[in-house]
C-alpha cells in the first residue's frame, strides 16, 4: 500500500518553524521578556518594542555602527536603525563626545546657550529657510505647526493625506475609508471627531487636492514630501509642484514633515526638489538619537507669527514642553550638523541604497515575483505589488500581513533587522556592502523558500 504523500508546507507552518528556531536561538532574550512582563505594561517600555514578528523582543546589548549585539549574543546586520534616529550608525563618537562634554557642564538650563547660535546657523544654511524652533520629539515640532497655522490663518482646519502617520498627532489620525473621511481604528481615548477639523485626500490625486482645498478654510497641508508610513509612495512627476501652486492660491500653509525623508539629501527632500515649504520639520536623526526635533519657517510667516500673538497677548501659548530646546539636544544636535550628517556621509549612503535596490531587483526578476522596490535616498522599500502604489488605498490593497509577518522573522533569524512596521530598509553611511549583500541574500532565501509553499 502505498503511504500518503506528506502535505505540502504552507505559509502558516513556515512562520511556525521559524518561530520555533527564534526561540530555541534566544533563551536569553525570551527569560528577559518575561520578566519585562512583570514591570512593564505590555512587556516593554513602550509598546512598540513588542511589534516585532518574532515571539518576543530581541533585547539588544550594545549597537556599534550598522550592527546591533542582542544579549544572546547574536550578531544583527541593522537595517532599522531605531527606525531612523539611527540613521547614521550607532555610537557616533562625535555626538557620544558632545553629550558627554555637555553633560558634565549641565543639560539644560532654561536659558540659550551660545551653542545655539551656531546650530540654528547650521540649520538655515542646510535647509534653506531662515528662522527655527526646536522641540522634543517631532511630533511635538508638527503639533506646534498646525497650532500656528491655525493662529495666523484663522482657519480650523487641517489637511492631510490618507495613510499618512506625523507621529503623536491627533489631527492626522484621519484616514479614508470608502472615500469618506474616518478617525483611525484603534485610536485611543480620543473623544471629539476629528474629521470635523481634519481633511483628508488621496496622495499623487490634485483634483482631490484642489476640491479639499476649495471652501477656504484650511489652515495648513501637513505633508510628507513622498509618504512613508504606510509602505513607500512617491509623488508623480508634478505632484508636489501642483500642491506648493493650490496651497498658495488657497491661502493656506504648507508644512513639510522631512522626519523620515532627510535620508534623500543633506538638506532633505525638500531642498533636493526645490520644493518651498513655509513650515519645514525634522525629527529622530537630527540629534543622533538623542530626543529632539526642529522646526523651521519662512521670514514671511515669522512676521505672521508674531502679530498673531501680538494680537493674543501674553499667556500660556501650550506649545513646547520643558525640554524642548535642551542644551544636551542642542550639543549633540550641533555634533550632528557638522561632523556626521556631512556630503560624503550622504554619498555613502546613497550608494549603499543603490547596491541594495540592484540586488533586490535581481531577486525579484531572477525569482519572476510580483514586487517592486521603490526608494527615497537611502530609504529602500520591498513592496508586494507588481508595480509601486501610488496611493493609500492600493499600497492597503497590495498588504499581505501573513507574508509580511513570515519575511520578517525569516531576516531576524538570518541576522538581518528591518523597520518591523513595514518592509523599509535604512542604509547608513557606515553599513558595508558585505552587509547589504546579505541582505539581499536573505530575501533571496526567502523567496526560494516561498516556492515550495502551497
Amino acid at each position: 500500500m502505498t503511504p500518503n504523500p506528506a502535505p505540502t508546507p504552507t505559509l502558516s507552518d513556515l512562520i511556525q518553524d521559524e518561530a520555533r528556531r527564534f526561540v530555541d536561538e534566544h533563551p536569553r532574550s525570551l527569560a528577559l521578556s518575561r520578566q519585562s512582563a512583570e514591570v512593564w505594561r505590555g512587556g516593554a517600555p513602550m509598546h512598540w518594542m513588542t511589534d516585532w514578528a518574532s515571539p518576543c523582543p530581541v533585547f539588544a546589548a550594545q549597537g556599534v555602527g550598522a550592527q546591533i549585539t542582542d544579549v544572546d549574543g547574536r550578531l544583527y546586520d541593522d537595517f532599522c536603525l531605531a527606525d531612523t534616529p539611527a540613521m547614521f550608525g550607532h555610537g557616533q563618537e562625535a555626538v557620544a563626545r558632545a553629550i558627554a562634554d555637555q553633560a558634565r557642564r549641565g543639560t539644560g538650563f532654561m536659558l540659550p546657550t551660545a551653542g545655539a547660535v551656531i546650530v540654528g546657523r547650521l540649520l538655515a544654511e542646510r535647509f534653506g529657510l531662515p528662522l527655527w524652533q526646536m522641540a522634543t520629539t517631532a511630533s511635538d515640532a508638527n503639533r506646534a505647526a498646525i497650532r500656528w497655522a491655525r493662529a495666523v490663518t484663522g482657519r480650523p482646519v487641517v489637511l492631510v493625506f490618507d495613510g499618512c502617520y506625523h507621529g503623536m498627532v491627533d489631527d492626522a489620525f484621519v484616514t479614508l475609508k470608502d472615500g469618506q473621511p474616518v478617525m483611525k481604528p484603534g485610536l485611543l481615548g480620543q473623544v471629539h471627531d476629528l474629521t470635523a477639523t481634519t481633511r483628508v485626500a488621496p496622495f499623487n490625486d490634485p483634483e482631490a487636492l484642489a476640491a479639499a482645498l476649495a471652501p477656504g478654510d484650511v489652515a495648513a497641508v501637513l505633508a510628507e514630501p513622498a509618504m512613508t508610513n504606510c509602505g513607500m509612495i512617491l509623488p508623480r512627476p508634478g505632484f508636489l509642484d501642483t500642491l506648493r501652486d493650490l496651497t498658495r492660491q488657497a491661502g493656506t500653509l504648507l508644512v513639510v514633515d522631512e522626519t523620515h525623508t532627510i535620508s534623500t539629501a543633506p538638506g532633505g527632500y525638500a531642498r533636493a526638489h526645490g520644493l518651498e515649504p513655509d513650515m519645514l520639520v525634522v525629527g529622530k536623526a537630527i540629534a543622533g538619537g538623542v530626543p529632539a526635533a526642529v522646526w523651521g519657517v519662512t521670514a514671511q510667516l515669522s512676521e505672521r507669527m508674531d502679530a498673531a500673538a501680538a494680537q493674543t497677548g501674553p499667556g500660556q501659548s501650550g506649545i513646547g514642553t520643558t525640554l524642548s530646546g535642551n542644551a544636551l539636544a542642542l550639543a549633540a544636535m550641533r555634533a550632528m550638523l557638522s561632523e556626521v550628517m556631512t556630503d560624503a556621509a550622504y554619498a555613502r549612503m546613497l550608494a549603499g541604497a543603490e547596491r541594495l535596490m540592484t540586488g533586490l531587483r535581481g531577486v525579484i526578476a531572477a525569482r519572476g515575483l510580483p514586487w517592486s522596490v521603490v526608494h527615497v535616498g537611502a530609504r529602500v522599500e520591498l513592496v508586494f505589488a507588481a508595480a509601486p502604489p501610488e496611493n493609500a488605498a492600493a499600497m492597503r490593497a497590495a498588504l499581505d500581513a501573513d507574508l509580511l509577518h513570515a519575511l520578517h522573522l525569516w531576516l531576524i533569524n538570518r541576522g538581518v533587522l528591518i523597520a518591523p512596521f513595514h518592509t523599509m530598509m535604512l542604509v547608513s553611511p557606515v553599513t558595508p556592502d558585505a552587509a547589504v549583500d546579505r541582505l539581499v541574500a536573505a530575501v533571496d532565501g526567502f523567496a526560494g523558500a516561498l516556492e515550495g509553499l502551497a
